[in-house]
């Protein structure tokens, strides 16, 4: 691994230029989780903004990885292009948060994500309108927030900008699957993931170490992206895991697998929490 002394740290125009790709891949993770109207350019034009803030701001002698450092500043900056279009009433988004808190605790009493009905009986609501709540904000529209009605400026119906003590419990939560779902990783893309993305090696290092091509390790360094999210989304929102292409074959087995280890070693993480919680009741 190359050192830290002066002469062998990068400037920050060559982290922008090298880290590129890293804005890609988060502007296509975000696009896979946001209604189909947000747009890419506007996404990609604040991640781009935040890369070049954070390589201005990067402190090498802190010992946190480039590209670690980034990928935090640029997840931020994304979701704050997505608060700005963000149409939902308050209304809406207050539902939402109950859902989500309720999903939550479901999920930690449970040990498995609830389905809608679960989620339902436990607030005491129709399940059509659960299922309503996902759909408005499916929905979402992006309108000028300049523009008005009757009952007042768009504006003033956008979700509030800091982060809320229930979604500040689901990033955490996110935080610890990401992590789970890492360590469940089969060996070879376990490595690449770690060595890619928190070790930052670069890519020819990681193909001479596991002897093979670099093409292969890209080809790798996707199969696992699409593995831990699906293993993130199997546990938080099923109904966003793709149905596999052959169902009953091996390969679909492998991935269920999967996912039930990430979800086992995930409740093995909260038994001791839990245990903690008991005892001090």
């Amino acid at each position: 691994m190359p050192s830290n002394s002066p002469s062998s740290v990068p400037s920050s125009d060559d982290l922008v230029t090298s880290h590129i790709p890293l804005v890609g891949h988060l502007v296509r993770e975000t696009l896979a989780r946001v209604p189909g109207h947000v747009d890419r350019d506007d996404l990609t034009s604040a991640g781009l903004a935040a890369l070049v803030l954070a390589a201005r701001a990067y402190e090498p002698e802190r010992g946190v990885p480039f590209a670690r450092y980034a990928s935090t500043r640029v997840r931020g900056a994304l979701l704050d292009e997505l608060r700005s279009v963000d149409w939902a009433t308050r209304a809406v988004r207050r539902r939402a948060r109950d859902l989500d808190e309720t999903r939550t605790r479901l999920t930690h009493s449970l040990g498995r994500v609830p389905t809608d009905a679960e989620v339902a009986s436990a607030l005491g609501l129709p399940l059509e309108e659960v299922v309503a709540n996902r759909e408005d904000l499916a929905r979402a529209q992006v309108l000028s927030l300049e523009a008005g009605d009757e009952h007042g400026s768009y504006a003033e119906s956008l979700a509030s900008a800091s982060l809320t003590p229930e979604r500040a419990l689901e990033h955490q939560e996110l935080l610890g699957y990401l992590g789970e779902a890492i360590a469940e990783l089969p060996e070879r893309l376990r490595r690449v993931v770690e060595g890619y993305f928190l070790d930052e090696q670069p890519m020819a290092e990681l193909a001479a170490e596991l002897g093979v091509t670099e093409s292969r390790v890209s080809q790798l360094r996707a199969e696992a992206m699409v593995l831990l999210r699906d293993g993130i989304n199997s546990q938080l929102d099923p109904h966003l895991v793709p149905q596999h292409e052959r169902p009953g074959g091996v390969a679909a087995r492998r991935r269920e697998s999967y996912f039930a280890a990430v979800a086992e070693r995930h409740a093995a993480a909260l038994r001791p929490v839990r245990h903690r919680v008991a005892t001090s009741a």
